[in-house]
């Protein structure tokens, strides 16, 4: 098992080096000066220029790139243009907030998906598994933005039962209560999509496995149908879907970039939004490599579970 994650975590070293370049190429087509963007629009040309010399901005590209690269060989991911600290610093505070958020969501996905999935695939043709398929495909089709301002309005502005934006309350709170409370509506948006994906290939796994010779075995024993579903046949289709959970996990990370901006979640995405607005090259380019990373894990932890599952990839 060791040998078979260090050999994963091997060759995700390409994978991570070729997203530095295209975070770096993509960053260097946006149009707009850094220095200007810094300095302001009524700033003189000798006071840019003198700005881009100091930032190591007037080199050529390909200079930039190794300079940045061989920087984060050492730990460091630079200085933040705007706000004058460590890259890896604004990241790591932020990421935190995005950690909790795309985990509690990851959570909540997970677990409805594969209780709707396990129902809708029993009660096949009935009417749980034409509600549940209903209902999943209603929430697969709706943008997640869009789902996210809906429930601001609904249940932020005119219910008024949670609130609409932040992650602790401005006056007191700071605890528990009031995160779960702050964190309940966009965790829920950011769930419902992949809830419905995962629902969908939990029914597809479990009817592919209630076919198979060795549940016809055990029911044939005797066996309660409750066993036979919850022991057998649901363990064997969680071997096919554990894989999809961690390309869930990417999911989650990537759409916290728009639902940390609808709900003001103060979180990786929201700072990701600013500092592209403000040609923030380095806290950008930190921020997406720190995620990056992160789904890289995310992917590795779902594969070593599922060898652990599944004795015949051992």
């Amino acid at each position: 098992m060791i040998a078979y994650i260090a050999k994963r975590l091997l060759a995700a070293i390409p994978v991570l080096f070729g997203l530095t370049i295209i975070v770096f190429a993509i960053m260097a087509l946006i149009p707009g000066d850094p220095a200007q963007a810094i300095l302001g629009n009524f700033a003189t040309p000798e006071n840019v220029e003198k700005l881009n010399r100091d930032l190591g901005l007037d080199k050529p590209l390909v200079q930039q790139y190794f300079i940045w690269l061989g920087n984060l060989f050492q730990g460091d991911l630079g200085r933040s243009y705007m706000q004058n600290r460590p890259v890896l610093d604004i990241v790591l505070e932020r990421f935190n907030a995005t950690l909790i958020l795309a985990g509690t969501a990851l959570v909540l996905c997970s677990v409805l998906g594969l209780i709707a999935g396990v129902i809708s695939a029993v009660r096949q043709y009935g009417w749980a598994d034409k509600a549940i398929t209903f209902i999943v495909l209603i929430g697969i089709s709706i943008p997640s933005f869009w789902l996210g301002l809906l429930l601001i309005l609904v249940f932020a502005v005119n219910l008024r039962w949670f609130p609409a934006s932040g992650m602790y309350s401005i006056f007191g709170g700071g605890d528990l209560p009031d995160l779960l409370h702050h964190l309940f509506l966009p965790a829920l948006t950011l769930a419902v999509v992949a809830t419905g994906v995962i629902a969908r290939l939990t029914r597809t796994a479990m009817l592919e496995v209630l076919r198979q010779d060795f549940i016809r075995t055990a029911r044939a024993k005797g066996l309660s149908e409750r066993t036979v579903i919850y022991k057998h046949a649901f363990k064997a289709a969680l071997v096919t879907v554990i894989p999809v959970i961690g390309i869930q996990a990417g999911f989650v990370l990537g759409g916290a970039v728009y639902i940390e901006t609808v709900f003001q979640w103060p979180g990786i995405g929201s700072m990701l939004v600013t500092a592209i607005s403000t040609r923030d090259l380095l806290l950008v380019q930190g921020g997406v490599l720190v995620v990056a990373a992160a789904y890289v894990l995310f992917n590795l932890a779902a594969d070593v579970v599922q060898t652990i599952l599944d004795p015949r990839l051992r």
